[in-house]
C-alpha cells in the first residue's frame, strides 16, 4: 500500500513537472504577445500624434503667412494668396478672413452672407484657436475644423488628423488634451473612449487593447481588437512550445529517475534491515559548566556493502513512510546496548540517548521493546535516555501516555530540535518531559542579527519557567559556548566538543575528558532516577 501510494505521488508529480514548463511557456507566450501588441498600440499612437502635429504645423504656417503678407483685407492680391494657401496646404479646405467681428471673405472670394466670428472651443500653446463643427461657405457642407490665429483661419478636415496607414483593424482617434474629441475612425466602444478623454493610459480590457500618447497640444488614442492577439500567440507559441515539451520531457526524465532512486532505496532498506547493515557513532553530550562527557546522542549510520554512505536525512523518512522504522528502531537499541554496555556499566553518570520515531512515541512499542532488551544487561534505565522529535507529538494523547510510562520507567525524555516546528510551544506544557534540545539553527544564530536570534534566549528562559533542563545542539563557537554558560543552559554538543565519533572513539573520549576534568557527579543522573 505504502508502494503504491508513492508510485502515485510520483506520478503525480511527474505529470505537474511535465506540465509546469508547457504553463510557464504559454504564459511567457501570452504575456510578450500583449507585451509587443501593447507597445505597437502605443507606437501607431505615437505616429498618429505626429500626424495631428504636420496637419496643425501646416496650418498654422499658413496662417502666420497669411497675417504677415502686406495685402489689404480681401483685395484681389489677398484673395489670390489665400486661394493658393489653400492648395498647398495639404490639411486646409478654405482659408477665411474675418473683419469687425464677421467673415468677410475666402480663398471661394467675398461673403455675401452675415457669418460672424465663431467662439473658440480651445486655445493653443501658440495662441491658435480651435473650433470644432465649423460649417464651410461651400463645398459638401461636412463639419470641418476652424484652426484660427489673428484674422484668417483655416478649416480643416480633421479625417487628416488620424489619416496614418495601419493594421486595418486599428482604430483611431485625435482629440485636444482637455479631452474635447477632434476626430475618430468609428471606435466600436464609445464608452471607452470617453474614458480614455478623461483618463489618458495604456492598457486592455477581456475584448480590446488601447493605447493613448500625449503632447501639449493633442491627445492620440489607438484601439484595436484581442483578436490580432491570439494571432501573434499563436505565432510565437508555434516557436516557444517545443522549448515547453523538452522542459516537459526533462521533468517526466527526473520523475523516472527519482521514482527508480526512491524504490531503489526502499528495495535497498528493507535488505539492509534485514541484513542490519547499520552501524552507529556518538555525539558527545558534554556539562557545559565543567567540561565532563556526561554522555552521548546515538546517530544512526548505514554504509552500503560497497562501502557508500548513505544520509540519514535520505533513508529515516524512508524507513518511517514504508514500515521499516520499527525493525530499525530494533536493531538500533541493540547496537547502543552492545557498544555502550561497559561504559555504562562502569560511569553510571553516564548515559546514552536513543531517538524515537513517531510512532513509537505514540504507541509506546519501543518502550516495551527497550524494556525487554535491558534485562540482563546490567545498564539501568535511567541511563537510557528518550528523544522525540514534534511529529511524534501529533497524537497528543498517545505521546502523553507513552511519554509518562517511559518516566516511570526511569527514563529522561527529552524534546528533539526544539522550536522548529509549528506546535512545539502548543504541546510543550501538555507533555511529561525533562529535557529540551535547542535546534542547531537557534545556536547559530547567536551574536548575529538574525530574525531568530532573539528567540534562543525565549526558549531558555521558557524551559527555565517549566522546569526543564536544556541541550544546545550544533556548538561550534567559543562565543556561543560563553553565551550558553551565561544564560546556564546545562548540557551541550557540537563540533566546538567533538564530531560524532564510532563507539570505540567516542568510549576514548569520554575517558579522556573524565580524566581531564574530573569524574561526573552521581547526581548528574536523570531527575527521575531510582537510587541503587
Amino acid at each position: 500500500m505504502k508502494r503504491a501510494r508513492t508510485i502515485a505521488a510520483i506520478a503525480l508529480a511527474a505529470l505537474l513537472g511535465a506540465a509546469l514548463p508547457i504553463l510557464v511557456v504559454v504564459y511567457f507566450t501570452w504575456s510578450r504577445s500583449q507585451d509587443a501588441d501593447q507597445q505597437r498600440l502605443h507606437q501607431t499612437a505615437e505616429r498618429t500624434l505626429q500626424r495631428a502635429n504636420r496637419a496643425y504645423e501646416a496650418g498654422l504656417l499658413a496662417l502666420r503667412k497669411l497675417n504677415q503678407a502686406p495685402v489689404s483685407g480681401c483685395s484681389p492680391e489677398h484673395l489670390r494668396l489665400m486661394r493658393g494657401l489653400a492648395l498647398t496646404t495639404h490639411s486646409a479646405e478654405q482659408v477665411g478672413y474675418f473683419e469687425d467681428g464677421r467673415l468677410r471673405c475666402t480663398s471661394w472670394g467675398m461673403t455675401e452672407d452675415v457669418i460672424p466670428e465663431p467662439t473658440p472651443d480651445h486655445v493653443t500653446a501658440d495662441g491658435a484657436t480651435l473650433t470644432l463643427g465649423v460649417r464651410p461657405v461651400a463645398g459638401d457642407n461636412a463639419t470641418l475644423l476652424a484652426l484660427q490665429l489673428g484674422r484668417h483661419d483655416i478649416l480643416m478636415d480633421p479625417n487628416r488628423f488620424v489619416d496614418v496607414i495601419t493594421d486595418p483593424n486599428v482604430r483611431l482617434a485625435v482629440a485636444t488634451p482637455d479631452g474635447r474629441l477632434i476626430a475618430q475612425q468609428a471606435l466600436p466602444d464609445q464608452d471607452l473612449l470617453h474614458h480614455l478623454l478623461r483618463e489618458p493610459h495604456d492598457g486592455s480590457t477581456a475584448r480590446t487593447l488601447y493605447a493613448t500618447a500625449q503632447d501639449q497640444e493633442w491627445l492620440a488614442i489607438a484601439v484595436a481588437p484581442r483578436t490580432g492577439l491570439l494571432t501573434s500567440f499563436r505565432q510565437n507559441a508555434l516557436r516557444l512550445l517545443p522549448l515547453g515539451v523538452v522542459g516537459a520531457v526533462l521533468a517526466i526524465a527526473a520523475a523516472i529517475w527519482l521514482s527508480r532512486r526512491r524504490l531503489t532505496l526502499r528495495n535497498e532498506l528493507a535488505s539492509a534491515v534485514r541484513r542490519r547493515e547499520f552501524r552507529m557513532d556518538y555525539q558527545p553530550i558534554i556539562e557545559l559548566d565543567t567540561g565532563i562527557c556526561v554522555g552521548a546522542e546515538a546517530l544512526v549510520r548505514w554504509s552500503r556493502a560497497d562501502g557508500t554512505q548513505v544520509r540519514p536525512d535520505l533513508f529515516i523518512p524512508v524507513a518511517e513512510e514504508t514500515g521499516l522504522i520499527e525493525a530499525l528502531t530494533d536493531h538500533v537499541m541493540d547496537l547502543v546496548l552492545n557498544d555502550m554496555r561497559e561504559l555504562l556499566i562502569h560511569d553510571r553518570s553516564a548515559h546514552i540517548a536513543i531517538n524515537l520515531s513517531a510512532g513509537d512515541v505514540s504507541s509506546g512499542r519501543a518502550l516495551k521493546v527497550l524494556s525487554g532488551k535491558l534485562i540482563g544487561t546490567g545498564i539501568h534505565p535511567q541511563q537510557i535516555w528518550l528523544e522525540a522529535t514534534e511529529r511524534g507529538f501529533l497524537d497528543i494523547q498517545g505521546a502523553r501516555t507513552s511519554l509518562a510510562a517511559a518516566r516511570r520507567a526511569g527514563h529522561c525524555v527529552a524534546i528533539d530540535d526544539f522550536g522548529v516546528g509549528y506546535s512545539s510551544l502548543q504541546y510543550l506544557q501538555q507533555l511529561p518531559l525533562d529535557a529540551l534540545k535547542i535546534d542547531k539553527s537557534f545556536i547559530d544564530s547567536i551574536g548575529t542579527h538574525s530574525a531568530t536570534s532573539p528567540v534562543t534566549s525565549h526558549i531558555i528562559d521558557m524551559a527555565k519557567t517549566l522546569g526543564l533542563f536544556t541541550v544546545a545542539e550544533g556548538i561550534e563557537t567559543s562565543a556561543q559556548l560563553a553565551y550558553l554558560q551565561s544564560r546556564q543552559v546545562e548540557f551541550g554538543q557540537g563540533w566546538l566538543f567533538s564530531r560524532p565519533l564510532p563507539a570505540p572513539e567516542f568510549i576514548a573520549y569520554h575517558e579522556q575528558r573524565r580524566r581531564q576534568y574530573g569524574k561526573a557527579p552521581e547526581d548528574m543522573r536523570n531527575p527521575n532516577s531510582i537510587e541503587e
